[in-house]
């Protein structure tokens, strides 16, 4: 597993990645895959207590899994890692999925982790923050706490899923939502296609344009 040591400065520039309990944890593993093929951005991974439990319950994955997958792995106690700092430089954070209780926590500055603290760390250091939110239906309390956030500077990026590329599989579904996280970072990807007008004829094979 790797471990929390990273060369500084880097090769690459670094982006931290939460996953949090909330449900759809395969959100994270196709973004880690994809990130792991294009070896553009190296990757720090923290993983939520609950986070654990929903990997297993709906992907037969371990923490472990996914950890194989980033360069560098935290543990999410551990609130001296480099990404608790804000001198540890990076180009931000995503939290894919996002719970609601972690939203809070962010919202209102509740750093019990250190997914949270990061999180805590790129709002105050004016980086790229993207939450990816999964919930339905909203409450008003978790309608004020994406205000909240959003205010501070946070990306609110809801899983939604897009027909214009007429998906044929949940497969296609994942590359959209992962290129859509990494267009907020400047991260090039051929991950799912891009509208092209009503006019353009996209031809798609496995999610992919042709």
């Amino acid at each position: 597993m790797p471990n929390d040591y990273a060369a500084d400065p880097p090769d690459r520039p670094r982006l931290i990645i939460g996953v949090t309990g909330a449900s759809a944890p395969h959100l994270a593993v196709h973004l880690l895959t994809a990130l792991a093929r294009l070896r553009t951005v190296q990757t720090h991974l923290v993983v939520s207590r609950a986070a654990h439990r929903t990997l297993e319950l709906e992907a037969d994955l371990r923490a472990d899994d996914l950890a194989g997958l980033a360069d560098v792995y935290h543990q999410r106690g551990d609130i001296a890692a480099s990404i608790a700092s804000g001198s540890f430089l990076t180009m931000g954070m995503v939290v894919v999925p996002c719970s609601m209780k972690t939203l809070a926590g962010i919202a209102h500055g509740y750093s019990d982790d250190l997914l949270t603290r990061a999180a805590d760390v790129c709002l105050k250091e004016r980086r790229r923050l993207v939450l990816v939110t999964r919930e339905t239906p909203l409450s008003l309390v978790h309608l004020r706490n994406m205000t909240a956030v959003t205010e501070a500077g946070a990306i609110v990026l809801p899983p939604v899923p897009a027909f214009y590329p007429r998906p044929a599989a949940i497969e296609d579904l994942l590359a959209h939502v992962s290129g859509k996280i990494l267009d907020q970072f400047g991260i090039a990807h051929d991950l799912s296609p891009r509208w092209r007008g009503a006019g353009a004829r996209t031809e798609l094979t496995g999610g992919m344009v042709r």
